[in-house]
């Protein structure tokens, strides 16, 4: 099971409850921890979805002066791959946000969003099945959610915004990269894995502590042991969100089958990213306690046009923790001519 974090879990108890998708027998999952790489957990589970024409309509009251990501309206909007909840903040180059496993856009840290959004309209948004985001029909893939972000994009009209993609964000962005080349401008890893068939697997030691770890353990994996104030902050910085959707227990188990089959090569767009030409940061933790070192060094390999960029006594979490050194290496990378 996947424990609920106290702080968070109360921020959900608030009118935003309008914002669950009812799922009959689900259990809310809630926490930005479920980012953690489970590679090879529960097998999918299918759920349908609709096509709509595109609209967009605002979840929450919109306000006309500048707002932080946290405070910013949820907005939904109509596409053709169905519904996608969203914010929206800043202004400049479009940058689109791709949340990882078991995790809303509630957790995304906002000190990292706010400070991406002084040079850059960023979205962030909710992957299929979670809040207000439709499910897509049959069998979850990451694919599928690839072609759900890229109809995001087409309904935002944001042309080739620049993609960043965070844990299981990364696999979808590198999916949208091989599938919708002409909806990336440049690409942002961070701390994901290949989807060949020879991606390193989370540590076995690591995987038997996230079978009986409480929340503050899970989140705890996600910092170093010598981190303890960026966790704070972390955890802090999330709870600050005025609406947050919740996870369905059949949308982690579907999300985990497909982080498990891209990790197993079972998807053809894992294996066509040497393929892409487009211009790619690759960034981790070098103590990322669930993604070993080897799978960002392979990325690098197989994106030619890349960099690799490794941060010191940092985890999986790394982006948020040196948030400020990431989003400057983010801005200078995205603003370079070449």
């Amino acid at each position: 099971m996947h424990p609920t974090f106290p702080s968070i879990e109360a921020s959900a108890r608030t009118p935003a409850d309008r914002r669950s998708v009812p799922r009959g027998g689900r259990r809310a999952r809630n926490l930005a921890l479920a980012a953690v790489l489970a590679a090879g957990a529960a097998a999918a589970a299918g759920y349908g979805a609709s096509s709509l024409a595109p609209t967009t309509r605002a979840v929450a009251s919109v306000s006309k002066a500048p707002v932080a990501v946290a405070t910013a309206p949820v907005r939904v909007i109509s596409t053709v791959r169905g519904d996608v909840a969203y914010r929206s903040v800043g202004s400049g180059p479009p940058l689109v946000l791709i949340m990882g496993l078991g995790s809303s856009m509630e957790d995304w840290a906002p000190s990292l969003v706010d400070r991406l959004a002084r040079t850059h309209r960023v979205v962030i948004f909710d992957n299929a099945g979670i809040g207000m985001t439709a499910a897509v029909p049959g069998t979850l893939t990451i694919s599928a959610m690839a072609d759900q972000t890229s109809a995001l994009i087409a309904a935002l009209g944001l042309g080739r915004p620049d993609v960043l993609g965070w844990s299981m964000g990364g696999l979808i962005a590198q999916a949208l990269v091989v599938r919708h080349r002409n909806r990336v401008h440049r690409l942002v890893l961070a701390a994901t894995q290949p989807g060949n068939g020879k991606a390193k697997p989370i540590p076995a030691k690591v995987e038997h502590i996230l079978a009986t770890a409480t929340a503050e353990q899970f989140l705890a994996l996600l910092f170093p042991a010598d981190q303890q104030a960026a966790l704070k902050a972390y955890a802090d910085g999330i709870s600050a969100y005025s609406d947050r959707a919740t996870v369905p227990d059949a949308v982690f188990g579907a999300q985990s089958g497909a982080l498990g089959g891209w990790l197993g090569g079972s998807e053809p767009a894992g294996h066509k990213v040497s393929a892409s030409t487009v211009r790619t940061l690759i960034a981790d933790g070098r103590k990322d306690a669930f993604n070993p070192l080897a799978n960002s060094k392979m990325l690098a390999k197989l994106f030619h046009r890349s960099t690799l960029q490794l941060y010191a006594d940092a985890g999986h979490a790394f982006l948020f923790q040196d948030h400020v050194k990431f989003a400057g290496s983010v801005n200078a990378f995205l603003a370079a001519k070449s």
